[in-house]
């Protein structure tokens, strides 16, 4: 099977900047990949190649097995949706769907019975007569998405397209995007710089930094098993902790590590390359196990709590162990029963040896 999009040897440059820099990418039929990054990372000028608003300086785009690099949007088996809708203000909602559609010169009856399936599909039901600004954000941004599935592209581009929405509209969006996509079996590319979005609704996730993509993966991957600083810090949080090698026992599976505090910890020896010395180690917070009981476990040192934030249902710590070391952790606030830490506490800490992750410096 072709893929549905496939990105060969891209590059695209502004001024003196390499925004995209000779970027390879294949994305499957009926995935939902989100290109994750910071601001300037190239995934949006990524999106526009796609789409054909940008024009790569070298390499080729393909969409469901054609080289569409030449090729201008309209005729290009994809649609995109923008972050500020770009709704027609003298339309009604109907209008606005059918206007792709109308673009194509499809026939009337079919013209009309998209419309009407894709006002379900987003549910619009009883909205077909208003105008853009007699509906709500989140309204606003379903006739955007009607519009774009209702010409039934091979794939779908959505660039930040709820950035717009408030915190609470926004986690309903995601699930109602994901559930969309699922009904449909279409490509989605997402762009997106909110790591919560890229672990809610992706399949698999692109991480850029620079122009290129620095993990791909599914997302559960990527999270658990970072390839790099920069992901391990950019997709979630992460304590990053320096250590040299200090010992690896003769069946292979343990490497002890020595932090520049002292601290020794177990590590897998399946992700510790087999000449290195020197290593970075990630840990995300949620991983560091806290009580003010020593646990029977390896990988356990003291700390104190040097600052506490309640979160609702998490407590977020900030710790500091001997030798200088810092670490965050993140502890769920399961019950009420469940002992209380707070600032100043004396606590054990224990990091588990598959939590801790080697990734590249860069």
């Amino acid at each position: 099977m072709s893929a549905s999009v496939e990105l060969h040897g891209v590059r695209k440059r502004f001024g003196a900047v390499d925004v995209v820099n000779d970027l390879h990418l294949r994305i499957e039929p009926g995935e939902f990949l989100t290109l994750l990054g910071p601001s300037g990372c190239g995934k949006t000028t990524l999106l526009r190649m796609i789409a054909g608003f940008e024009t790569p300086d070298a390499g080729t785009v393909w969409i469901d097995g054609v080289d569409v690099t030449a090729l201008p949007p309209y005729r290009r088996p994809a649609n995109q949706v923008f972050q500020s809708y770009a709704l027609f203000p003298h339309l009604t909602v109907a209008e606005n769907i059918a206007f792709g559609l109308r673009m194509e010169r499809r026939p009337a009856d079919e013209i009309a019975r998209r419309v009407e399936e894709a006002i379900a599909l987003v549910d619009l039901d009883g909205l077909g007569a208003r105008r853009p600004e007699q509906l709500s954000g989140g309204q606003r941004q379903r006739v955007a998405l009607a519009r774009a599935i209702a010409p039934r592209p091979k794939v779908l581009l959505l660039d930040e397209p709820l950035s717009a929405l408030d915190a609470k509209l926004r986690r309903a969006m995601q699930l109602e995007l994901k559930r969309l996509q699922r009904q449909l079996g279409m490509t989605f590319i997402f762009v997106t710089h909110d790591q919560e979005e890229a672990l809610t609704l992706s399949d698999r996730v692109a991480v850029m930094n620079a122009g290129r993509v620095e993990q791909l993966g599914p997302v559960v991957d990527v999270y658990h098993q970072p390839a790099s600083a920069f992901v391990a810090d950019f997709l979630g949080q992460s304590n990053l902790l320096e250590a040299t090698v200090a010992d690896r026992d003769l069946l292979g599976a343990v490497v002890t590590v020595r932090l520049a505090c002292g601290i020794e910890l177990q590590i897998n020896a399946a992700g510790v390359p087999a000449n290195a010395t020197r290593l970075l180690i990630a840990v995300r917070p949620e991983k560091v196990a806290v009580s003010k009981r020593r646990p029977e476990a390896a990988n356990v040192f003291a700390a104190v709590v040097e600052e506490e934030v309640f979160q609702g249902p998490t407590d977020y710590l900030e710790l500091a162990a001997d030798g200088g070391l810092e670490l965050s952790a993140i502890l769920a606030n399961e019950s009420a029963l469940n002992e209380s830490i707070g600032r100043g506490d004396r606590v054990w800490c224990a990091l588990h040896a598959n939590d801790l992750v080697v990734v590249r410096a860069s």
